[in-house]
């Protein structure tokens, strides 16, 4: 079993993440951002990944902190749970749906982090959650995972619809890209 676990404090926050990639989507999560919660809910049974979170911050302030810093931890126990990752397929990507919203979720488990984000929000917010902090969570989950993830939004009319498509189809492609079917790395260069 790949599992993870990171624990990270900063002067904002708090945040402790255990994470199984080999599970079956079941989890526990509490970091004060209700909307957060739901969709690390999402993200967990989709991908199969097996979590438990849990997360204080400022967020009488603002939730970006704790949203950017669970991503960061997530990231983090992720990688922590892959190791080197000898043998995964690596690459994955799906057309994510959510009732009016199209998400394209592609994902190469390459070592190298880097994101790019092309989704219009139909809304500032979903009741109070920013939707700008999606991608905040986005890209520290991949930068801290070490994953180079594209995210498209091709359409939708319900803010909470693109968000729900891109974290169930983010699940969904790492759980593809991380299963093992080789022996060796799946690089020519040896090593991720």
């Amino acid at each position: 079993m790949r599992k993870g676990q990171v624990e990270r404090r900063t002067a904002e926050t708090w945040v402790r993440v255990s994470v199984c990639v080999d599970g079956r989507g079941t989890h526990a999560v509490r970091t004060g951002v209700p909307f957060l919660d739901h969709m690390l809910a999402q993200w967990a049974y989709h991908g199969g990944f097996d979590l438990e979170v849990e997360a204080s911050g400022d967020v009488a302030v603002d939730p970006h902190h704790t949203v950017e810093d669970v991503g960061i931890a997530l990231g983090e126990a992720f990688a922590q749970a892959l190791g080197e990752g000898v043998g995964i397929a690596r690459f994955a990507s799906l057309h994510a749906v959510m009732d009016d919203a199209l998400v394209l979720c592609a994902v190469d488990v390459s070592g190298r982090p880097y994101l790019h984000w092309d989704v219009r929000w139909p809304a500032p917010s979903v009741g109070s959650f920013p939707t700008e902090l999606v991608e905040e969570f986005f890209r520290a989950f991949a930068n801290r995972a070490r994953v180079s993830l594209h995210v498209v939004g091709l359409h939708g009319r319900n803010a909470h619809h693109v968000a729900e498509a891109a974290f169930k189809g983010l699940g969904v492609v790492l759980r593809r890209a991380i299963q093992v079917e080789r022996t060796g790395h799946p690089s020519t260069k040896g090593v991720l």
